[in-house]
Protein backbone atom coordinates (compact mmCIF):
# COMPACT_ATOMS: atom_id res chain seq x y z
CA UNK A 1 0.00 0.00 0.00
CA UNK A 2 1.53 3.29 -1.15
CA UNK A 3 0.27 6.69 0.08
CA UNK A 4 0.43 9.40 -2.58
CA UNK A 5 -0.65 12.88 -3.60
CA UNK A 6 -1.78 13.42 -7.17
CA UNK A 7 -3.83 15.73 -9.36
CA UNK A 8 -3.48 19.37 -10.37
CA UNK A 9 -1.21 21.61 -8.26
CA UNK A 10 -4.24 23.72 -7.34
CA UNK A 11 -6.32 20.69 -6.37
CA UNK A 12 -4.14 17.98 -4.88
CA UNK A 13 -5.76 14.71 -3.83
CA UNK A 14 -4.67 12.09 -1.33
CA UNK A 15 -4.79 8.46 -2.36
CA UNK A 16 -3.66 4.97 -1.42
CA UNK A 17 -2.47 2.70 -4.20
CA UNK A 18 -2.63 -1.04 -3.56
CA UNK A 19 -0.33 -2.74 -6.06
CA UNK A 20 -1.15 -6.21 -7.30
CA UNK A 21 0.39 -8.92 -5.15
CA UNK A 22 1.72 -12.25 -6.37
CA UNK A 23 3.06 -13.36 -9.71
CA UNK A 24 -0.30 -13.41 -11.53
CA UNK A 25 -1.26 -9.77 -11.98
CA UNK A 26 -4.67 -9.11 -13.51
CA UNK A 27 -5.25 -6.95 -16.58
CA UNK A 28 -8.00 -5.24 -14.55
CA UNK A 29 -7.55 -2.35 -12.10
CA UNK A 30 -10.19 -0.95 -9.74
CA UNK A 31 -10.97 2.60 -8.63
CA UNK A 32 -12.91 2.96 -5.36
CA UNK A 33 -15.11 6.07 -5.17
CA UNK A 34 -16.08 6.90 -1.56
CA UNK A 35 -19.31 8.31 -0.11
CA UNK A 36 -19.34 11.69 1.61
CA UNK A 37 -19.39 12.80 5.23
CA UNK A 38 -20.26 10.30 7.92
CA UNK A 39 -21.00 7.63 5.32
CA UNK A 40 -17.38 7.85 4.20
CA UNK A 41 -16.23 7.25 7.79
CA UNK A 42 -18.73 4.46 8.22
CA UNK A 43 -17.57 2.63 5.08
CA UNK A 44 -13.82 3.30 5.48
CA UNK A 45 -13.00 -0.15 6.83
CA UNK A 46 -15.15 -1.79 4.15
CA UNK A 47 -13.21 0.05 1.42
CA UNK A 48 -9.88 -0.82 3.04
CA UNK A 49 -10.65 -4.54 3.27
CA UNK A 50 -12.05 -4.55 -0.25
CA UNK A 51 -8.84 -2.99 -1.60
CA UNK A 52 -6.61 -5.40 0.35
CA UNK A 53 -8.47 -8.49 -0.81
CA UNK A 54 -8.55 -7.40 -4.44
CA UNK A 55 -4.82 -6.62 -4.44
CA UNK A 56 -4.10 -10.06 -2.98
CA UNK A 57 -5.93 -11.52 -5.96
CA UNK A 58 -3.59 -9.66 -8.29
CA UNK A 59 -5.88 -6.67 -8.92
CA UNK A 60 -4.33 -3.20 -8.40
CA UNK A 61 -6.62 -0.75 -6.58
CA UNK A 62 -6.66 2.99 -5.97
CA UNK A 63 -8.77 4.50 -3.21
CA UNK A 64 -8.73 8.25 -2.67
CA UNK A 65 -10.26 11.21 -0.87
CA UNK A 66 -12.00 13.80 -3.07
CA UNK A 67 -11.06 17.44 -2.52
CA UNK A 68 -12.23 18.84 0.81
CA UNK A 69 -12.67 15.37 2.32
CA UNK A 70 -10.54 12.94 4.30
CA UNK A 71 -6.81 13.56 4.03
CA UNK A 72 -7.03 15.66 0.86
CA UNK A 73 -6.58 19.44 1.12
CA UNK A 74 -9.60 21.71 1.40
CA UNK A 75 -12.42 22.25 3.88
CA UNK A 76 -15.89 20.69 4.05
CA UNK A 77 -17.42 23.74 2.39
CA UNK A 78 -15.05 23.37 -0.60
CA UNK A 79 -16.68 20.11 -1.65
CA UNK A 80 -19.24 20.01 -4.47
CA UNK A 81 -20.51 17.34 -6.85
CA UNK A 82 -19.04 18.86 -10.00
CA UNK A 83 -15.58 19.15 -8.47
CA UNK A 84 -15.78 15.63 -7.05
CA UNK A 85 -16.69 14.26 -10.47
CA UNK A 86 -13.52 15.86 -11.85
CA UNK A 87 -11.58 14.32 -8.96
CA UNK A 88 -12.80 10.88 -10.02
CA UNK A 89 -11.46 11.57 -13.50
CA UNK A 90 -8.06 12.53 -12.02
CA UNK A 91 -8.03 9.36 -9.93
CA UNK A 92 -8.94 7.32 -13.02
CA UNK A 93 -5.93 8.66 -14.91
CA UNK A 94 -3.66 8.13 -11.91
CA UNK A 95 -4.78 4.51 -11.59
CA UNK A 96 -4.09 3.83 -15.27
CA UNK A 97 -0.64 5.41 -15.06
CA UNK A 98 0.33 3.40 -11.99
CA UNK A 99 -1.22 0.05 -12.88
CA UNK A 100 -0.83 -0.11 -16.66
CA UNK A 101 -4.09 -2.10 -16.70
CA UNK A 102 -6.07 -2.34 -19.92
CA UNK A 103 -9.44 -2.83 -18.19
CA UNK A 104 -10.73 -0.44 -15.53
CA UNK A 105 -13.62 -1.02 -13.12
CA UNK A 106 -15.11 1.62 -10.85
CA UNK A 107 -16.88 0.88 -7.58
CA UNK A 108 -18.82 3.42 -5.54
CA UNK A 109 -21.26 3.45 -2.64
CA UNK A 110 -24.01 5.99 -1.88
CA UNK A 111 -23.04 9.47 -3.20
CA UNK A 112 -19.76 7.90 -4.38
CA UNK A 113 -21.83 5.61 -6.59
CA UNK A 114 -23.88 8.51 -7.94
CA UNK A 115 -20.74 10.51 -8.73
CA UNK A 116 -19.13 7.51 -10.43
CA UNK A 117 -22.22 7.10 -12.59
CA UNK A 118 -22.09 10.75 -13.63
CA UNK A 119 -18.33 10.80 -14.19
CA UNK A 120 -18.29 7.60 -16.22
CA UNK A 121 -19.63 9.32 -19.34
CA UNK A 122 -16.47 11.43 -19.70
CA UNK A 123 -13.93 8.83 -18.54
CA UNK A 124 -11.07 8.35 -20.98
CA UNK A 125 -10.28 5.62 -21.69
CA UNK A 126 -13.80 4.33 -21.12
CA UNK A 127 -14.32 2.10 -18.12
CA UNK A 128 -15.39 -1.50 -18.64
CA UNK A 129 -17.71 -1.92 -15.67
CA UNK A 130 -19.41 0.28 -13.12
CA UNK A 131 -20.46 -1.34 -9.81
CA UNK A 132 -22.78 0.84 -7.72
CA UNK A 133 -23.85 0.02 -4.16
CA UNK A 134 -27.06 1.78 -3.11
CA UNK A 135 -26.54 4.92 -5.21
CA UNK A 136 -28.31 8.11 -4.15
CA UNK A 137 -30.99 8.60 -6.82
CA UNK A 138 -33.41 10.92 -5.00
CA UNK A 139 -31.40 13.90 -3.79
CA UNK A 140 -34.16 15.66 -1.85
CA UNK A 141 -35.06 12.49 0.04
CA UNK A 142 -31.39 11.94 0.82
CA UNK A 143 -30.97 15.43 2.26
CA UNK A 144 -34.12 15.04 4.34
CA UNK A 145 -32.85 11.73 5.69
CA UNK A 146 -29.56 13.38 6.65
CA UNK A 147 -31.43 16.11 8.52
CA UNK A 148 -33.55 13.62 10.43
CA UNK A 149 -30.61 11.37 11.28
CA UNK A 150 -28.57 14.41 12.36
CA UNK A 151 -31.24 15.43 14.88
CA UNK A 152 -31.56 11.84 16.11
CA UNK A 153 -27.81 11.74 16.68
CA UNK A 154 -27.99 15.02 18.59
CA UNK A 155 -30.66 13.54 20.83
CA UNK A 156 -28.52 10.48 21.55
CA UNK A 157 -25.59 12.70 22.47
CA UNK A 158 -27.52 14.73 25.09
CA UNK A 159 -28.97 13.35 28.29
CA UNK A 160 -31.80 15.90 28.00
CA UNK A 161 -32.56 16.51 24.29
CA UNK A 162 -34.02 19.83 23.22
CA UNK A 163 -37.64 19.40 22.08
CA UNK A 164 -37.17 22.41 19.83
CA UNK A 165 -34.93 20.39 17.52
CA UNK A 166 -37.83 18.24 16.32
CA UNK A 167 -40.15 21.25 15.98
CA UNK A 168 -37.56 23.06 13.85
CA UNK A 169 -37.07 19.96 11.74
CA UNK A 170 -40.80 19.80 10.96
CA UNK A 171 -41.37 23.52 10.35
CA UNK A 172 -38.16 24.81 8.75
CA UNK A 173 -36.84 23.09 5.58
CA UNK A 174 -33.50 24.84 6.12
CA UNK A 175 -33.05 23.71 9.73
CA UNK A 176 -30.02 21.45 10.21
CA UNK A 177 -29.26 21.59 6.48
CA UNK A 178 -25.78 23.10 6.77
CA UNK A 179 -24.27 20.24 8.74
CA UNK A 180 -24.67 16.46 8.94
CA UNK A 181 -23.00 14.48 11.72
CA UNK A 182 -20.27 17.09 12.14
CA UNK A 183 -19.58 17.59 8.43
CA UNK A 184 -20.36 20.93 6.80
CA UNK A 185 -22.57 21.02 3.71
CA UNK A 186 -22.37 24.18 1.60
CA UNK A 187 -25.40 25.76 -0.02
CA UNK A 188 -23.97 24.86 -3.44
CA UNK A 189 -23.60 21.21 -2.49
CA UNK A 190 -27.16 21.13 -1.11
CA UNK A 191 -28.52 22.53 -4.39
CA UNK A 192 -26.55 20.00 -6.42
CA UNK A 193 -27.72 17.06 -4.33
CA UNK A 194 -31.33 18.28 -4.35
CA UNK A 195 -31.23 18.30 -8.17
CA UNK A 196 -30.50 14.56 -8.29
CA UNK A 197 -33.43 12.54 -9.64
CA UNK A 198 -33.65 9.09 -11.26
CA UNK A 199 -34.49 10.70 -14.61
CA UNK A 200 -31.41 12.94 -14.45
CA UNK A 201 -29.05 10.00 -13.89
CA UNK A 202 -28.30 8.10 -17.07
CA UNK A 203 -25.31 6.01 -18.14
CA UNK A 204 -24.03 6.15 -21.69
CA UNK A 205 -23.74 3.01 -23.75
CA UNK A 206 -20.58 0.92 -23.75
CA UNK A 207 -20.17 0.44 -20.00
CA UNK A 208 -21.51 -2.56 -18.14
CA UNK A 209 -23.60 -1.52 -15.14
CA UNK A 210 -24.14 -3.50 -11.92
CA UNK A 211 -26.34 -1.99 -9.22
CA UNK A 212 -26.44 -3.54 -5.74
CA UNK A 213 -29.36 -2.61 -3.51
CA UNK A 214 -31.64 -3.95 -0.80
CA UNK A 215 -34.68 -6.00 -1.90
CA UNK A 216 -37.16 -3.36 -0.65
CA UNK A 217 -35.54 -0.49 -2.58
CA UNK A 218 -38.22 0.01 -5.23
CA UNK A 219 -36.77 3.29 -6.54
CA UNK A 220 -33.48 1.61 -7.45
CA UNK A 221 -35.22 -1.42 -8.95
CA UNK A 222 -37.33 0.76 -11.22
CA UNK A 223 -34.31 2.85 -12.21
CA UNK A 224 -32.23 -0.21 -13.14
CA UNK A 225 -35.14 -1.60 -15.16
CA UNK A 226 -35.21 1.63 -17.15
CA UNK A 227 -31.44 1.39 -17.76
CA UNK A 228 -31.70 -2.11 -19.27
CA UNK A 229 -33.54 -0.83 -22.32
CA UNK A 230 -30.43 0.22 -24.26
CA UNK A 231 -27.43 -0.97 -22.23
CA UNK A 232 -26.13 -3.88 -20.19
CA UNK A 233 -27.46 -3.33 -16.66
CA UNK A 234 -27.98 -5.81 -13.85
CA UNK A 235 -29.75 -5.47 -10.51
CA UNK A 236 -28.28 -7.44 -7.58
CA UNK A 237 -30.35 -7.82 -4.40
CA UNK A 238 -28.29 -7.66 -1.23
CA UNK A 239 -29.78 -7.55 2.28
CA UNK A 240 -27.19 -6.45 4.85
CA UNK A 241 -26.93 -5.05 8.36
CA UNK A 242 -24.68 -2.04 7.76
CA UNK A 243 -26.39 1.28 8.51
CA UNK A 244 -24.69 4.06 6.54
CA UNK A 245 -25.48 6.88 8.95
CA UNK A 246 -25.05 5.15 12.28
CA UNK A 247 -22.15 4.33 14.55
CA UNK A 248 -21.46 0.60 15.03
CA UNK A 249 -23.61 -1.33 17.50
CA UNK A 250 -24.47 -5.04 17.93
CA UNK A 251 -26.98 -5.03 15.04
CA UNK A 252 -24.87 -2.89 12.71
CA UNK A 253 -21.81 -4.69 11.34
CA UNK A 254 -18.71 -2.71 10.41
CA UNK A 255 -18.07 -4.94 7.38
CA UNK A 256 -20.91 -7.37 6.60
CA UNK A 257 -19.20 -10.48 5.25
CA UNK A 258 -21.90 -11.21 2.68
CA UNK A 259 -21.72 -7.66 1.35
CA UNK A 260 -17.93 -7.77 1.02
CA UNK A 261 -18.07 -11.09 -0.81
CA UNK A 262 -20.84 -9.95 -3.15
CA UNK A 263 -19.13 -6.66 -4.04
CA UNK A 264 -15.84 -8.48 -4.71
CA UNK A 265 -17.62 -10.96 -6.95
CA UNK A 266 -19.28 -8.21 -8.99
CA UNK A 267 -16.04 -6.24 -9.34
CA UNK A 268 -13.80 -9.18 -10.19
CA UNK A 269 -15.78 -11.96 -11.84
Amino acid sequence: MTPLMFGLPSRRLFGLFHAAEGARASDTAVLLCPPMGHEALRSHRFYRLLALRLSRRGVPVLRFDPYGTGDSPGDDEDGDLEGWRRDIGEAHRELIARSGAARIVWFGARIGATLALQAAASASPRIARLVLWEPVLEGRSYLQDLREKHVAELELSHSIPDAGWRRSLRKDPEAFSGEAFGFGISELLRRQIAALTPDSLQLGTGTELVVIAKPDDTTTRQWVTAQTQDRSARHVLLPHTMIWTSNPHPNNEMVPAEALQRVMAEIHE
